[in-house]
């Protein structure tokens, strides 16, 4: 087997990477004010689009909105304070950033996965591997 040989194999191998992080659409927010408390109506719905764990996802939305919180029994994230739409929006964008997107080629189809006591992202359309900070 020659060297064009070789490549055209590991070419045929190589998955396509097809789309874009386009294709990825987060719902928008639904936020109410209910005392002194914000619930995020479709929090769980959001989890499940991102393929998260609802605790890890409350547990960066809590730091990045400087608050506490917890997830009733609905599967609603309950926020201590007023936040708008906007606001809750802009942190899930932040965890989509950090813990969703691949670094290397945009798209969403990560997972974690833990080596040697670091969290890593593992992309399954490009095979990239970056540690997170979470």
């Amino acid at each position: 087997m020659d060297y064009d040989d070789m490549l055209d194999r590991a070419l045929e191998e190589t998955p396509d990477i097809e789309g874009s992080s386009d294709r990825f659409d987060l719902p928008d927010p639904e936020v109410r004010p209910e005392g002194n408390v914000t619930v995020y109506e479709n929090f769980q719905d959001t989890c499940d689009l991102l393929g998260r764990e609802d605790d890890h996802v409350m547990k960066f939305l809590q730091n990045e909105l400087g608050t506490s919180g917890h997830i009733d029994e609905s599967g609603r994230a309950r926020l201590t304070g007023e936040f708008n739409e906007r606001r809750v929006r802009g942190a899930v964008e932040e965890y989509l950033e950090e813990f969703v997107l691949c670094s290397e080629c945009g798209l969403p189809d990560t997972h974690f996965e833990r080596e040697g006591g670091v969290l890593l992202l593992r992309c399954e359309a490009c095979g990239a591997r970056s540690a997170t900070s979470g």
